[in-house]
């Protein structure tokens, strides 16, 4: 069975950091680009980090860039987003999401039809 569990959100305080994971099963993250979306609230939900296991490369939205660092370990066949320099603009549900049609490519996942599995999301509060 094809699942995304999120884990680590939780309240932090502006400045501050966390690391969210998410563990995938049944399938292998090299086979797929692991994607991080947020919905704010009151508003969609947005791609804001992608990587892609095949060839280590990543991506990041304007407003992540610099802040957030994604990675994978295809041994545990899990992804990680690490949120850095946290602002209150941060806020928002957290979701993992993957897609097999950009492994191989040098494109990136842009929208939310674009991808295959989801996760259930993980809180992030980001106040003082």
């Amino acid at each position: 069975q094809t699942q995304l569990v999120e884990s680590g959100g939780g309240l932090a305080q502006p400045g501050g950091s966390m690391r969210l994971s998410c563990a995938a099963s049944g399938f292998a993250l090299n086979d797929y680009v692991m994607c991080w979306f947020r919905r704010a609230p009151g508003k969609g939900r947005k791609r804001i980090s992608c990587f892609r296991a095949s060839d280590g490369n990543s991506y990041y939205a304007d407003s992540v860039k610099g802040r957030f660092t994604i990675s994978g370990d295809a041994v545990k066949n899990t992804v990680y987003l690490r949120l850095g320099s946290l602002k209150a603009e941060d806020t928002a549900i957290y979701y993992c999401a993957a897609t097999w049609v950009f492994a191989y490519s040098s494109s990136w996942p842009e929208s939310e039809s674009e991808i295959d599995y989801w996760g259930r999301g993980t809180q992030v509060t980001v106040s003082s």
